[in-house]
């Protein structure tokens, strides 16, 4: 009798050991499953969209040559962006956007010399998020029971992993967004672990991103600081006051200083002329008239809508949590600049949104459990679950069943065509939509009908094309270069390559030197007004 009910506890133990080992397994299994759909689905799109040819140097082939740069061990120099916007020669993209983050992306280069990297290392740093999801949903369900936390971990990760925002920017190409968006998960999840130096870590790295998410961690500041306003923990509260004066001071000294001392011009970004000529200006006017920040928010009628698509895409749940404030500066800048490709849902800005939406939605609903409003959790989850993944079914995994997604179209093929011609070395101004596909292996500039002097000219004639603002244009320019020393080695489909045989210059002719002023794109009227084609 003694020895079996002593054996009894302990087979219990046993048993329950092997239970737990069954469910950690389970989700750890789970989580590798959630991890992998979110990479595969985003660099099929990206694959998608290098397939097809819809990426362009406008913005892969730039990130292409500033990564290509760190992966040399120099800066990150791209001539696609320097020699088109006019900046001197040797322009840092650090003048551009202050991202030194991006050098964490070299060591891809040195496995693959290709833009395509680029795009595995993006699905890779989105898909790199699906865990941090888990793990905040878990905390934010502590006092559920195994199965309910099991549910929501699920569902948040495969909303988190599909969610339209992603992506839109994986069909977009490679940009800054690939590191903030697990950066900032790290950063929610470190701060809601009660880590504070992993938390610093992510904040640290966020402010290295772009130069104004430092508003935004300043924000995650102000929220820590209340959340931790009647608790003992010193440590929170140093952090939450660090976040909040060094976020927004880091995004001052990085626009106001660095990027100026890499090249950059200052104020060269600034799109926000209906409010003041500059930030102080800005400042001022809106002191004096404070209604203009309405007008400026509702100049546009896109501009609400946005507000409301992301508001209806997520059941309006973010709106109960104060981590959604985080992302208030970075929709503030969208919504109060004159530039309507700001305004669209088309691009890759929702993605700097999306971990902040989601968080702030999945602790909304755990403050509801804790609350016993069970019900009301399961309606409100379920109704952003669906919304959500119906638009990311509409605005992305649609494209994946579509087969001529996945073909270019004639013009497009007939540049492949033409650019292998072109031999490796080369100096080359190339049709934006396939100069990433030069970038690897001649010198490239865009081809934006200034003459620059290359050797080789490829690009379309018949149909406009970035960054010309009229049809006529790329076939004048064309005319233009065929009068002055160049032959045309290729001509099919509207698409021409031409290869420099005389020795004067082309009329206009002109290279940015050191004193040559920059500017930014003008943005022909009838592009950026499609809510959802951008």
């Amino acid at each position: 009798m003694t020895t079996t009910s002593a054996l009894q506890p302990s087979a219990a133990r046993g048993a329950a050991a092997r239970a737990s080992g069954v469910r950690l397994s389970s989700r750890r299994a789970r989580t590798v499953l959630l991890t992998l759909l979110c990479f595969a689905v985003c660099l099929a799109l990206g694959v998608q969209q290098w397939t097809s040819l819809q990426l362009g140097g406008f913005d892969l082939g730039i990130f292409d040559q500033g990564v290509r740069g760190y992966a040399h061990f120099g800066l990150p120099v791209s001539t696609l962006k320097s020699v088109h916007h006019e900046f001197p020669p040797g322009f840092s993209l650090l003048g551009d956007h202050f991202s030194p983050v991006l050098a964490l992306a070299a060591p891809l280069y040195w496995l693959w010399d290709d833009p395509r990297m680029l795009l595995v290392g993006q699905a890779a740093l989105f898909a790199a998020g699906v865990p941090l999801v888990r793990r905040i949903a878990t905390r934010a369900f502590a006092d559920a029971d195994q199965r309910v936390r099991t549910r929501v971990r699920d569902v948040a990760a495969l909303v988190y992993g599909l969610g339209w925002p992603l992506l839109i920017s994986s069909r977009g190409g490679f940009h800054e967004v690939g590191f903030a968006v697990p950066l900032f998960l790290l950063l929610f999840e470190r701060a809601g672990a009660r880590r504070w130096g992993g938390a610093a870590v992510a904040a640290l790295l966020l402010c290295a991103t772009k130069e104004d998410i430092g508003l935004a961690v300043g924000a995650y500041g102000a929220v820590l600081l209340w959340r931790e306003r009647g608790g003992a923990d010193r440590r929170a509260k140093l952090l939450g006051w660090a976040l909040l004066l060094g976020g927004p001071l880091s995004s001052a000294v990085e626009i106001s200083y660095l990027i100026p001392a890499m090249g950059g011009a200052p104020g060269y970004y600034w799109n926000y002329g209906q409010l003041g000529a500059d930030g102080g200006e800005a400042l001022r006017h809106v002191l004096g008239n404070p209604w203009l920040l309405a007008e400026s928010a509702f100049s546009s009628p896109l501009k609400p809508m946005l507000l409301g698509w992301l508001v209806l895409t997520t059941a309006a749940l973010p709106l109960r949590s104060g981590t959604a404030l985080v992302a208030l500066p970075l929709l503030a800048e969208r919504i109060f600049s004159d530039n309507p490709n700001h305004w669209s849902i088309a691009r890759h800005y929702d993605a700097f949104l999306w971990p902040v939406l989601v968080t702030a939605a999945i602790e909304a609903l755990g403050v509801l459990w804790s609350r016993g409003r069970r019900a009301q959790v399961r309606r409100l989850g379920a109704t952003a679950a669906v919304l959500s993944l119906a638009a990311s079914a509409a605005l992305g995994l649609y494209h994946l069943a579509v087969p001529y997604e996945w073909q270019p179209k004639a013009p497009t093929a007939a540049l492949v065509r033409a650019a292998a011609l072109i031999p490796d070395g080369a100096t080359v101004e190339a049709d934006n939509q396939i100069a990433p596909r030069l970038t690897n292996r001649t010198q490239v500039v865009l081809a934006d009908g200034t003459p620059r002097g290359q050797e080789y000219v490829v690009l379309r004639y018949t149909q406009r094309a970035f960054p010309f603002q009229r049809d006529p244009e790329q076939a004048e320019y064309r005319a233009l270069l065929l009068a002055h020393g160049y032959r045309e080695l290729f001509d099919e489909d509207g698409v021409t390559l031409l290869h420099r045989t005389g020795t004067d210059p082309v009329p206009g002719t002109h290279l940015p030197g050191p004193g040559s002023t920059p500017y930014e794109e003008v943005i022909p009227p009838d592009v950026g007004h499609n809510f959802f084609l951008g």
